[in-house]
């Protein structure tokens, strides 16, 4: 319903950049039916900051009889993602690194309220949702199995990467389970209602390419595996160490 929003601008900062980035934050709002009701700016001295931070704050309202949790998690529960993944970080990689080449790749930054909305309309059984930003989908799997009763399989063969991410992380040696998303929800919803699920999502702009990557299950108690295209199983690990580039 409301947000906070508070932006840090390096000194020497643009014009054209602060309203660019001011109107798409206005633009973006407007889109999602948020009020932006408070906010501050600051300037920091030159080479104090990476040109312009951005921080925001949000509230809303608990949907009635919403139940969603990992304590609601149970074995079979189908493991869903709105799209492919690894955009995002490989879009703001390519534009700090100038790597000489035009990768093509656009951030995935979207909002996602109206597909969420979408999704609880037709279900009753979302057992949990999240965002697979800093670590990516493997690391923010991980971060849900643990301390679980269950395990998670994943299907290499259906996890969506477009053919330009693969390709820059074939490049530079990087796997997309951990790169950084801005427009995905990975959501666990019961089996029995998985269709359901996809159809809406579906129907929703940002989630056109919605999918199964994989499923609950009761092996490997609290941790996530992977079926890969040899049909062999990978342990799949929190991401280790920093993430490169620092990107949220």
């Amino acid at each position: 319903l409301f947000l906070s929003c508070a932006i840090i601008a390096e000194e020497g900062l643009e014009m054209q950049v602060l309203e660019k980035t001011v109107k798409s934050i206005a633009d973006t709002a407007k889109k999602a039916g948020v009020k932006i009701v408070t906010g501050d700016f600051k300037v920091v001295n030159k080479s104090k900051a990476d040109k312009i931070f951005i921080n925001t704050s949000g509230i809303g309202v608990r949907r009635q009889n919403t139940r969603i949790g990992k304590s609601f998690i149970r074995n079979g529960d189908s493991i869903i993602i709105n799209g492919s993944i690894g955009e995002h970080e490989m879009a703001v990689l390519s534009e700090r690194e100038k790597f000489g080449f035009s990768s093509g790749i656009k951030s995935d930054c979207a909002a996602l309220n109206g597909l969420i909305e979408g999704v609880q309309e037709v279900s009753d059984n979302i057992h949990f949702m999240r965002d697979p930003t800093r670590g990516g989908v493997a690391t923010t799997l991980n971060e849900i199995t643990d301390g679980l009763k269950y395990g998670m399989l994943l299907e290499e063969e259906k996890i969506p990467v477009s053919k330009k991410v693969s390709a820059l992380c074939e490049i530079l040696g990087f796997d997309p389970l951990y790169l950084a998303n801005e427009g995905k929800v990975v959501l666990i919803c019961g089996q029995q209602d998985t269709e359901k699920v996809l159809s809406a999502m579906r129907r929703h702009p940002m989630g056109r390419k919605s999918v199964v990557i994989g499923k609950v299950i009761k092996d490997y108690k609290g941790k996530v595996v992977m079926r890969t295209l040899a049909d062999s199983l990978r342990i799949v690990d929190m991401l280790s160490g920093s993430q490169l580039p620092r990107i949220c």
